[in-house]
């Protein structure tokens, strides 16, 4: 998001802002490549969220955050890591904008359902006359003199 710090609290969508004293924090050292510093810096971030405590929400968005990231939370917890970068400011930016990123997924209304349709008469002849056809070139390929 332009303008977001790795600090302060963290829009969401809407109205729907996360606070941040209510975002929990935890750095460890992170795998991989990282030349001298990669056993001494905790630049691995683990951002926590005790998302049905969240000031905002309505009672339809609690449910759905729970019916759609419920194998997610422990204890009505969430929790993002992230250890992609070397640095541990941009580990919690990237953090923020992932927990952003789910909630929103999480909290968008259902897809209207779909209307039934059914194939029309042009679409259905259309259709017969390629069947004839490739079954007049398999027929072709059968005889040969």
């Amino acid at each position: 998001m332009p303008g977001d710090d790795a600090f302060g609290d963290l829009p969401v969508v809407g109205d729907l802002v996360v606070p941040a004293g209510a975002l929990s924090w935890r750095f460890s050292r992170s795998s991989g490549p990282g030349g001298q510093g990669v056993n001494t810096a905790d630049s691995r971030v683990e951002l926590s969220v005790p998302l049905l405590e969240l000031p905002g929400l309505s009672e339809p968005q609690r449910t759905r955050l729970v019916q759609r990231l419920g194998d997610r939370l422990v204890d009505g917890v969430l929790t993002i890591a992230a250890s992609e970068h070397r640095a541990q400011l941009r580990n919690r930016e990237a953090a923020r904008a992932r927990l952003a990123a789910v909630l929103r997924a999480a909290l968008a209304p259902p897809a209207p359902p779909r209307r039934k349709t059914k194939p029309t008469r042009g679409s259905k002849e259309r259709r017969i006359e390629a069947k004839k056809q490739r079954g007049q070139l398999k027929k072709q390929r059968r005889t040969w003199d």
